[in-house]
């Protein structure tokens, strides 16, 4: 489990595939404080279990599954990457609770640069689309945001110039793909309305489930 708080950008040293299976190393240094085989770390906002491990870098072992419903198919040598390490139990939660499971790629399709906030218009089409809410949590490439507008299959994020500096945010580019992960509980919620729609909302059935 993660917060969406990335802790410093790390870059890719390479990428080998061997038959359906893809070997990342990426540099580092901050979140190999205390990480060892087989800990989690949230790459671009992807969750990757440590294999090897040096004093700079570290590699992980990724499915071609994931590669392909990730923007990972698109990484070339020397790419930027966000990076966070696994939550602790006595870590504070700022952003929000991020799994480390990609639900699709998006495509950046406007940047608006204002001068307290820089806006981007992602646009998101599929099934998990519906996840997205205004004013609601959302992951991309692992960073914890928060949605300022939905319109169909596009939404927007206002972004504090802060957060663009310290993440791959501020290298992205009109056209660029975006990992995207929905939030959580919302999918939760949906799931469960969706399974009681069918029901008569009585006094009783409120009641019953917490209202």
């Amino acid at each position: 489990m993660f917060t969406g708080i990335i802790e410093e950008i790390g870059t890719l040293n390479s990428i080998k595939k061997e038959s359906d299976l893809y070997t990342l190393e990426v540099s580092a240094k901050k979140v190999l404080e205390g990480t060892k085989y087989g800990d989690s770390i949230a790459t671009n906002g992807v969750c990757l279990t440590v294999t090897e491990m040096g004093e700079n870098f570290y590699k992980a072992e990724v499915m071609l599954e994931t590669i392909n419903s990730t923007n990972f198919k698109d990484l070339k040598k020397g790419a930027n990457l966000n990076l966070e390490r696994a939550l602790s139990p006595s870590k504070r939660l700022d952003g929000h609770i991020v799994q480390g499971h990609v639900d699709g790629v998006g495509e950046i399709t406007n940047i608006i640069n204002n001068n307290r906030e820089v806006v981007y218009r992602i646009n998101f089409k599929g099934e998990n689309s519906k996840y997205i809410v205004e004013k609601g949590s959302i992951a991309l490439d692992g960073i914890s945001l928060t949605v300022s507008k939905v319109e169909g299959d596009n939404f927007e994020v206002s972004i504090i110039p802060t957060t663009v500096k310290e993440t791959t945010l501020s290298s992205k580019k009109v056209g660029d793909k975006i990992n995207i992960e929905t939030d959580i509980i919302g999918r939760y919620v949906y799931s469960f309305l969706n399974l009681e729609n069918k029901k008569e909302i009585t006094m009783d059935f409120l009641r019953e489930n917490g209202f």
